[in-house]
C-alpha cells in the first residue's frame, strides 16, 4: 500500500516536470514580450539573490579593483571670473562582479548581458573637483559578461573648479586637474587603475572636437595613494587636462587697432611743432582709444587676483599717449609766437642748440627748416625807409646813422621835413622792435624743434622696447 502511493507521487511529480518544461518550453518558442526568453532566464538568474548593497567579493580581503579611462570630447566653457572649467567627458569604468558569473553553455552560449545600473553594485568614484551638477545624459544600463567583468561607460559634462592664470592671455595654457577617487571606501577595499597605458590616454585626441577657441594638447594622468588621518589610505587616479587657447580672434580684434593707433601716434610727431594741428590730432587719437578700451573692455578675461599682461599693455598704451599729448602741448607752448617772449638764456642756447645737436645727431639743415619766413615785408619796410631817408640830409642821415637822436634843427628845412623825420624814426624802432623780437621768437623756435626731437626719440625708444618685450614674451608663450 505504502509502495503504491510512492509511485503513484512520483509519477505525479515526472507528469508536473514534464508539464512545466512544456511550458517554459513553449514560452522560449513563443512570439511577443518573452520572445527573447534567454536574456530573460539570464537576468532572472543573476538577480536572484543578489544584495547590490555589498561589495560583490566572495572574499573580503580582497580589493575590488575599478579601472577607468577618460576622453575628454569638447571644452564648453572657461570661466576665468569664477575659475571654473566646463567640459564634456566620454568616462569608462569596468571591475569584477564576483556574483555576477555565469555559464554561456547553460544560456544559449549568451557572453554578455545589459542590465539596469540601479540593479547592481557601482563603486562610490566621484570627481574630487566637482562644484556643479552638469547636464549629463541618463545612461540607465551597464554591460556584465559571463565571467562578471562589469563595463559601465557613460558620457559627463563635468563642471569643475580649476585655477585658471589668465596672465598670458591671449597666449595661455591652462592646465585643469579631474582627481577620481573613492569617497568612502579605503584602498583596501577599492582600488583604482588605467583601462589603458598612460602614454595612449595621454596623446589621444581622437574624439576631440577641434574647432572651439580651445586645443586640447595632452591629458597626463598619475595615480596616488593618501592619507587624511594617517588612519585611512584611499586610492586616487588624476588626470590633468592641458588645453591652449587659439589667439587668433583676439590678436586681430585686440592687438592690431591698439598697434594701429600707437602707429599713428607716432606718425604724428612729424606734424610741425609749430602748428596746432598736431595738438587736435593727439587728442583724436586719444579719444578713439579710449573708446577702444571701453569696447574691448568686456572681452577681456577679469580676475578678482591677477590681470592678463594685455590688460597692462592697453594701460600703458594709454599712458604713452597721454606723455605724447602733454609732450606736444609743451612744446606748442615753448614755440608760440608773442612780442613779452624773454631771450632764449644762454645755458639753454649752449646745450640745446650746440652740444644736444652734436650729441644726438641733428643736423643743422633742420634747423634751418624753422627760419621764418616772414621777414619780407620787414625788409620791404626797411627798402621804404631808405628810400625815405635818401630825402633827408646828410648830417641827419649821419645822425641817424650813429644812432644819435638830435634834435631836428630849424634851419634844415621846412616843417614837413622834420615830421617826416620822426616819423621815419618811429618806424625804424618800430621794425627793430619787431626784428628783435622774431629772432627770440626764431631761436625758440629751434630749442622747441631740437627738444621735440629728442623728446620723440626718447618716446619711439620707449615704444619699440616695450613692443619687443612683449612680443617675444608672447612668442615664446606661443611656442611653448
Amino acid at each position: 500500500m505504502r509502495l503504491s502511493s510512492t509511485w503513484t507521487g512520483l509519477c505525479l511529480l515526472l507528469i508536473h516536470g514534464a508539464s512545466k518544461a512544456c511550458t517554459v518550453k513553449k514560452l522560449g518558442g513563443s512570439s511577443g514580450r518573452f520572445a527573447n526568453a534567454t536574456l530573460v532566464r539570464l537576468s532572472e538568474y543573476l538577480s536572484a539573490g543578489y544584495k547590490k548593497g555589498v561589495r560583490p567579493v566572495k572574499d573580503w580581503r580582497t580589493s575590488t579593483i575599478v579601472a577607468i579611462d577618460l576622453m575628454v570630447y569638447s571644452i564648453l566653457n572657461v570661466d576665468e571670473k569664477n575659475q571654473v572649467l566646463t567640459t564634456y567627458v566620454w568616462y569608462r569604468q569596468s571591475w569584477m562582479d564576483e556574483f555576477l558569473v555565469w555559464n554561456p553553455e547553460d544560456f544559449d552560449e549568451v557572453k554578455q548581458i545589459s542590465i539596469p545600473t540601479a540593479n547592481v553594485w557601482v563603486p562610490d568614484i566621484l570627481i574630487n573637483e566637482f562644484v556643479d551638477v552638469g547636464k549629463s545624459p541618463d545612461i540607465p544600463y551597464v554591460y556584465v559578461t559571463y565571467d562578471g567583468l562589469v563595463r559601465n561607460y557613460k558620457p559627463i559634462q563635468v563642471v569643475t573648479a580649476c585655477t585658471l592664470n589668465i596672465y598670458n592671455f591671449p597666449f595661455d595654457v591652462q592646465k585643469c586637474s579631474l582627481t577620481f577617487q573613492s569617497w568612502l571606501h579605503t584602498v583596501d577595499d577599492i582600488n583604482i587603475t588605467l583601462i589603458r597605458s598612460p602614454e595612449k590616454l595621454r596623446d589621444d585626441k581622437s574624439v576631440f572636437m577641434n574647432q572651439g577657441e580651445w586645443e586640447l594638447l595632452y591629458i597626463p594622468s598619475n595615480y596616488k595613494i593618501f592619507s587624511v588621518d594617517d588612519d585611512d589610505h584611499y586610492a586616487e587616479m588624476k588626470f590633468h587636462v592641458v588645453i591652449r587657447r587659439r589667439p587668433l580672434f583676439y590678436t586681430v580684434n585686440l592687438l592690431l587697432p591698439s598697434i594701429f593707433l600707437m602707429v599713428m601716434d607716432i606718425v604724428g610727431f612729424y606734424l610741425p611743432p609749430d602748428s596746432g594741428e598736431r595738438v587736435s590730432f593727439k587728442i583724436t587719437l586719444l579719444l578713439g582709444y579710449s573708446v577702444f578700451l571701453i569696447i574691448v573692455s568686456d572681452t577681456l578675461p577679469a580676475t578678482a587676483i591677477g590681470t592678463p599682461l594685455i590688460g597692462v599693455y592697453f594701460v600703458v598704451c594709454m599712458a604713452l599717449l597721454v606723455i605724447s599729448l602733454t609732450e606736444t602741448v609743451l612744446i606748442v607752448r615753448l614755440v608760440h609766437k608773442q612780442d613779452l617772449q624773454p631771450p632764449v638764456p644762454h645755458w639753454v642756447k649752449y646745450l640745446v642748440l650746440e652740444r644736444a645737436p652734436v650729441l644726438f645727431c641733428i643736423h643743422n639743415k633742420h634747423l634751418g627748416h624753422y627760419k621764418d619766413n616772414s621777414y619780407e615785408p620787414a625788409r620791404c619796410a626797411l627798402h621804404h625807409t631808405c628810400e625815405l631817408g635818401q630825402r633827408l640830409s646828410q648830417p641827419d642821415r649821419d645822425s641817424e646813422m650813429l644812432g644819435l637822436r638830435l634834435p631836428p634843427s630849424r634851419d634844415s628845412g621846412p616843417p614837413i621835413m622834420d615830421n617826416i623825420l620822426q616819423e621815419v624814426t618811429a618806424i625804424r624802432h618800430f621794425l627793430e622792435k619787431r626784428d628783435k623780437c622774431r629772432e627770440v621768437a626764431k631761436e625758440w623756435l629751434q630749442v622747441g624743434y631740437v627738444l621735440d626731437i629728442l623728446l620723440f626719440r626718447v618716446y619711439l625708444v620707449a615704444v619699440v622696447t616695450y613692443s619687443i618685450t612683449l612680443g617675444t614674451l608672447w612668442s615664446i608663450w606661443q611656442v611653448a
